[in-house]
């Protein structure tokens, strides 16, 4: 079980590293972060296409990356 959960827990974390690589950056340089963070926190761009289904991959991959880390911890 610990290795099947081990190599579950591998194959997803090299699959969030090449998801969190192929999407696009949202600012460049210092005043990018700033009004970047600012135009994410209040909704003013919404992520379109390939963007939108990236981010919820993303997210779907790290909820399951997280579950996995603590079943590990478990068994």
């Amino acid at each position: 079980m610990h290795a099947l959960l081990m190599t579950l827990l591998v194959i997803v974390s090299l699959a969030l590293i090449v998801v969190v690589l192929l999407q696009s950056g949202k600012s460049a340089g210092l005043s990018g972060a700033i009004s970047g963070g600012a135009e994410q926190l209040f909704g003013k761009q919404k992520a379109r296409g390939l963007d939108l289904v990236l981010q919820r991959v993303t997210i779907i991959l790290s909820i399951v990356f997280f579950l996995l880390a603590l079943a590990i911890v478990k068994f």
